[in-house]
């Protein structure tokens, strides 16, 4: 069986050879380039895929925030749940619903009491438990809370809406807003004109999830209010959900539409937003691939490093070949130089990059609007490192090969007379 590891006189020499070409003390700056190399490259690997989890992470847990796990909708014209207790038990049955509860979703266009407008979306869902449990928006409260109860005496409801909403209408806690009823809009048969009627509610809570979409787009109002706002009457326009592992969303998803039958549908939170994780996992992909360049050219500096030591040493070669070192050992010094500088070069660069991903995780701000979070994440994950390190080691080693071979198939008594 042909040997792999190399001996300990084999390792000596891949020291020796490694301290410097011609007899020098010093590290070869051609080692220490090819080291330099993977130590970036690996570092730049870890804090770039670290970037990349944290967004996907740190999207997701704000996305979830104001949003359930999945989302059970009607097909129909009108897109009304009328049947929906009946459908409520059958989802609470799932041994992974942590928590269900009717929802009601519509849009509508606010007034300030000034006349400022603004487009919104309505999110009518259960106050108090119900909240916490399947969308959790309580938990994001900054000023009031979401009791939704009204104190102003000609308020029709109370509504809970993000900061950034807030500041446009320029409104806090206590303050009244006008909302257009979708279901009063009406079109008067003898002149044309269409017409409508305000809702005038209270805000009695601020909320901040750190997503720009909700934060600037979603007013939270009760279920029951919301279903009159709407003229839904009793029914509801969907079903919120939430599951014990947010990232099975589409397995629980797929059982409870095969539970519900015609004509129920489910959405997950990743359908709700498939491209922006798509988006995300395409970028980290094509991030990997460019930084994965930096550490084949660090194997390049490695094979140019070993066929320089090849053509410096190549006496020292053929008298250890005379000796008795036979070619595989010719060929397990330049591997185990080959791993030296592969080890040393993983080892700086993973403490630089846990290094870099701690010191810089949440202390970078970036721009909301674009990015729709507002301090840049850093995740490192595991299994991310592990499969970094395995391949700087492994292209490490490959690149050994060529120079290897080369010294082995060196012929002792021409590698001898060699000037």
């Amino acid at each position: 069986m042909t040997r792999w590891w190399p001996t300990a006189l084999e390792r000596r020499i891949a020291l020796r050879y490694l301290r410097g070409i011609r007899g020098t003390r010093s590290a070869s700056l051609q080692t220490s380039i090819a080291i330099g190399g993977i130590a970036v490259g690996v570092a730049a690997l870890i804090v770039v895929l670290g970037v990349m989890n944290g967004l996907r992470d740190d999207l997701r847990d704000r996305i979830l925030i104001a949003s359930p796990h999945i989302t059970v909708i009607t097909f129909g014209p009108n897109l009304r749940m009328e049947d929906w207790r009946r459908q409520l038990e059958i989802i609470r049955r799932d041994p992974d619903v942590v928590a269900a509860a009717p929802a009601v979703s519509t849009r509508t266009m606010i007034k300030n009491e000034s006349g400022y407008p603004e487009g919104a979306f309505v999110a009518g869902i259960e106050p108090g438990v119900g909240t916490h449990d399947v969308i959790q928006i309580d938990t994001a409260m900054v000023r009031g809370d979401a009791r939704f109860k009204v104190t102003s005496p000609d308020a029709e409801a109370a509504v809970i809406l993000g900061d950034r909403l807030a500041e446009n209408l320029s409104v806090s806690i206590g303050d009244r807003l006008n909302l257009v009823a979708p279901a009063s809009l009406k079109t008067s048969r003898s002149t044309g004109v269409p017409s409508w009627r305000f809702w005038v509610v209270e805000v009695t809570g601020i909320y901040h999830t750190g997503m720009f979409l909700y934060d600037n787009n979603y007013l939270f109002m009760d279920r029951v209010n919301a279903q009159e706002f709407a003229g839904l009457d009793t029914a509801v326009s969907d079903i919120a959900v939430r599951v014990r592992d947010s990232w099975k969303a589409g397995e629980v998803a797929k059982r409870l539409g095969n539970s519900l039958g015609w004509p129920s549908t489910t959405q997950t939170w990743q359908e709700q937003n498939a491209s922006l994780f798509a988006a995300l996992q395409m970028e980290k992909v094509a991030m990997g691939l460019v930084i994965f360049f930096i550490m084949l050219v660090a194997a390049f500096n490695i094979v140019g490093t070993l066929t320089m030591v090849v053509a410096f040493k190549t006496r020292e070669i053929g008298i250890l070949q005379a000796m008795g070192l036979v070619r595989d050992g010719v060929s397990r010094i330049f591997i185990a130089q080959g791993a030296v500088i592969g080890l040393i070069g993983t080892s700086l660069g993973l403490v630089m990059g846990l290094a870099i991903a701690l010191g810089m995780d949440r202390r970078i701000r970036i721009n909301a609007d674009v990015y729709f979070i507002e301090r840049l994440p850093i995740h490192v994950e595991p299994l991310d490192v592990v499969v970094i390190v395995s391949i700087a080691l492994a292209v490490a080693v490959l690149a050994t090969i060529h120079p290897s071979r080369r010294a082995a198939n060196l012929a002792p008594v021409d590698a001898i007379r060699a000037e």
